[in-house]
């Protein structure tokens, strides 16, 4: 019987395969194994979890605490998390788990001529399915330096697969917790001018034709929390013209403060403001590799996009994420009485924007 590993590479040779890697993880093993620009890293597999968990001994006590909880019930499911988000970030990692994950980190770190900051961000099993999608309700964690730092983050995002969140999400979804795992993502941070989602179709009107993009200055963590009105921009799958542009405040942006080696959010000025954050140019090639990654995964897709101001025009065009789209195919699939589940990250920020003009933070 073969061991499944501690440790993959995205741009390994293995497969992207979803029970090993969560749907993050293994989406960003697919997209860089198809080509396409994705900042290099690895994945803590889920092996690592299922290790940690097993050599701490609380598998039985997470079960007993999620058994029988009532999902309406707020005040017990945040006390069940707290407790399981407790016992996870309070026990000690095997050595061979940790020792694994401090090589990969010192490996990716090895193809760089200096130190670089990462971003470690959750990648649950349960995550990113055609059907369900957790996006936004476990743990990122951006611009960390450091072993010590990205090893007690990857920890805390273990811990995140129990916040009240994503334990009410399952509960209300009828998806078990027997069998559930979570993989982590290290990988290099993007020093974005500008970032954003896009959908590969109307999430208004389900209109496949078109591509939905929204764009703000700086990382894209204030467009997807709903924190900023990004630009809104509507293309026409086909023939890659804009068809229909709204510009939007962008009051803010979140950069990083090298002083203080993490990041930092500024005012960003009135000029700045009044005009689109990303070209003509920039758009059309957020549009095309939108179209590749839809034609790669076979459905409809919610991407994360970033422009890195470190890299030459042509080039600089990141993907960060690519999830199958769940809010439209699942009102479609669902009786008309019954609410489409939200996936709580870009396809929400999208259709707050276009419809509310409201939205809410992630954990």
């Amino acid at each position: 019987m073969t061991t499944a590993p501690y440790i993959q590479f995205f741009d390994g040779t293995d497969s992207p395969r979803h029970e090993l890697l969560g749907g993050k993880c293994a989406s960003l093993v697919a997209l860089t194994q198809a080509g396409m620009p994705v900042p290099p890293g690895f994945a803590i597999t889920t092996a690592s979890y299922d290790a940690f968990i097993a050599a701490a001994g609380i598998e039985q006590d997470i079960h007993a605490l999620l058994a029988n909880l009532d999902a309406d019930d707020v005040a017990e499911v945040d006390r069940v998390s707290a407790q399981l988000r407790f016992e996870i970030e309070s026990r000690p990692v095997p050595a061979d788990v940790r020792a694994d994950f401090v090589a990969a980190y010192h490996a990716l770190q090895a193809r760089f001529s200096e130190p670089v900051p990462v971003a470690v961000r959750s990648s649950a099993t349960a995550e990113d399915l055609p059907d369900a999608s957790f996006a936004g309700q476990q743990d990122t964690y951006l611009w960390l330096s450091g072993i010590v730092d990205v090893t007690e983050h990857i920890r805390r995002c273990w811990a995140s697969l129990f916040t009240s969140r994503a334990i009410t999400y399952r509960l209300k979804n009828n998806i078990p917790n027997e069998g559930l795992s979570m993989a982590v993502a290290v990988q290099k941070m993007v020093n974005a001018r500008a970032a954003g989602v896009a959908i590969t179709m109307d999430p208004t009107t389900g209109d496949r034709s078109k591509i939905v993009m929204e764009a703000s200055y700086g990382l894209g963590e204030l467009v997807v929390s709903g924190l900023v009105t990004p630009d809104n921009v509507t293309v026409d799958k086909i023939m890659l013209m804009v068809v229909k542009r709204v510009i939007g405040d962008k009051h803010a942006e979140l950069v990083p403060d090298a002083a203080n080696t993490g990041l930092v959010e500024l005012e960003v000025s009135p000029e700045r403001r009044a005009v689109l954050s990303i070209s003509e140019t920039e758009i059309t090639a957020i549009a095309t590799i939108a179209k590749k990654a839809e034609k790669h995964f076979k459905c409809p897709q919610d991407i994360e996009w970033a422009l890195d101001r470190d890299l030459p025009d042509g080039h600089n065009l990141l993907l960060l994420q690519s999830r199958p789209e769940t809010v439209h195919s699942s009102a479609a699939k669902a009786d008309a009485a019954s609410p489409a589940p939200s996936n709580g990250y870009g396809i929400e920020s999208i259709t707050r924007s276009l419809l509310v003009q409201a939205g809410k933070a992630p954990d």
